[in-house]
């Protein structure tokens, strides 16, 4: 049964995001933030820690492929961006240590490598005309924030849950 709780997780952390996104933007003394969650992305990433690699890959092609088809109509950047993510985290963790606290704050710089990749390919094709300050200020910052509370909430959850399937598979091969 944990067999279909990691891909179960993952299918519904894809729905939530725009449900959680609907809560940006935030006003603030007369600013406003903008708030992207990046939650399947961060639990691809753990995926890729605490797993394997190869299947965080995997997932990150399907789920980047379903994110540039049902929210965004550029196909190729979030199934690009996604694997490769995934690729990162599985690769640095070879050299650092997994520890809880040391893959929080890989996934967090990595999703922050996301976002700027991100907004500097819509600066590219002029969707946006955000300045980059105001990118860091208004949108980037907050997003690393709102996350960094989201995997401080979870993160051991999802270690949790994906060292139960290492577990498993582990018990299947014996």
């Amino acid at each position: 049964m944990v067999r279909f709780l990691i891909p179960s997780v993952a299918v519904l952390l894809f729905l939530l995001e725009p449900e959680f996104a609907m809560l940006s933007p935030i006003e603030v003394k007369g600013h406003i933030y903008y708030l992207v969650p990046r939650f399947l992305i961060l639990y691809l990433i753990f995926i890729s820690i605490y797993y394997s690699r190869q299947r965080a890959v995997m997932y990150g092609l399907f789920f980047g492929v379903l994110y540039d088809v049902f929210y965004i109509d550029i196909i190729g950047l979030y199934s690009v961006l996604y694997p490769l993510i995934c690729f990162l985290a599985g690769s640095i963790v070879k050299v650092i240590h997994q520890h809880l606290v040391v893959t929080t704050s890989i996934s967090v710089i990595l999703v922050a490598i996301l976002e700027f990749i991100l907004y500097q390919f819509f600066y590219l094709i002029d969707f946006t005309a955000i300045p980059l300050s105001e990118f860091l200020r208004s949108r980037l910052l907050p997003t690393i924030i709102a996350n960094a509370l989201f995997l401080m909430m979870l993160g051991w959850a999802f270690k949790y849950l994906i060292n139960a399937r290492v577990l498993q598979r582990a018990r299947e091969v014996s």
